[in-house]
């Protein structure tokens, strides 16, 4: 009995994490780039618990003994990379991406993040040149790892390849304001959370093991102007999803309570 109380409680609390993490996708079913969280569970211990001499009968095809679990564990989550359907908004200022990559990102104390929310502002500066921001007031980098600055009076163009350009009026010459900054996930498993829809890279991680920078002209990744990334979530697999969890959550509950009232009887029980 005991050992029921200790898998099924095991399984329970990893379960309703999983709970959450499908309640999250759910939430973020129309969130711009948003991409779907996955989960992986093991074994926590798996035990063979020995039969005795005499059930080794005739006719037998398996050894003595029998498989003792202990219960799962969620051992990671990891991001669906998978590629979401493009919207047009015919807004300049938003941009997606196909391929694996992700922008990158400044964050307020100065350190890099990561995302596929394109839905990008201009924002005016006192000396009235405008620079490119997420809709959370984050700077955008560039390649070379600086803000990106459109001089007053001109409109940005970016071309599917990245390439940022500052275009004026008719008979004016376009100024190239380098590249955006692209990075491709290799490991998505490192890659956590942050808010705002953001990614940063576990602690006491490696960046170069997680992300690489894609080259100026990446192969099978391009940037799409005035498009929005639509998120990866569907709502039908999402929802069976959920009812698996939840019926495996109840199943878990019933042996949890099945054996603390077994419990309960066996110290009633009176000689």
């Amino acid at each position: 009995m005991n050992n029921s109380m200790i898998s099924a409680s095991a399984s329970i609390g990893s379960l309703q994490r999983k709970l959450d993490m499908l309640a999250d996708n759910i939430a973020n079913i129309n969130t711009v780039g948003y991409k779907r969280k996955t989960s992986v569970f093991e074994d926590l211990l798996t035990s063979l618990q020995p039969h005795e001499e005499a059930f080794r009968q005739p006719g037998r095809a398996t050894p003595p003994g029998f498989t003792l679990g202990w219960g799962v564990r969620l051992s990671s989550m990891m991001l669906d990379m998978t590629q979401g359907a493009l919207q047009a908004t015919g807004n300049p200022n938003d941009v997606a991406i196909e391929g694996n990559a992700l922008f990158e990102i400044t964050m307020p104390d100065g350190t890099p993040a990561y995302t596929r929310h394109g839905a990008f502002q201009l924002v005016a500066l006192p000396s009235g040149d405008r620079q490119l921001v997420t809709d959370a007031g984050m700077a955008v980098r560039d390649s070379r790892g600086q803000n990106i600055i459109v001089p007053a009076g001109r409109t940005l163009t970016i071309s599917p390849e990245g390439t940022l350009t500052a275009v004026g009026n008719s008979g004016t010459t376009p100024i190239e304001l380098g590249q955006l900054q692209l990075v491709q996930v290799l490991k998505p498993e490192l890659l956590r959370s942050i808010g705002d829809n953001l990614y940063g890279i576990e602690q006491g991680t490696n960046p170069a093991s997680v992300l690489q920078q894609l080259p100026a002209r990446p192969v099978g990744v391009a940037v799409r102007q005035g498009f929005t990334e639509q998120s990866n979530v569907s709502l039908t697999d999402e929802m069976a999803d959920l009812m698996s969890v939840q019926r495996a959550y109840q199943l878990n509950a019933r042996a949890l309570t099945s054996a603390d009232q077994m419990l309960g009887m066996a110290n009633n029980l009176r000689g």
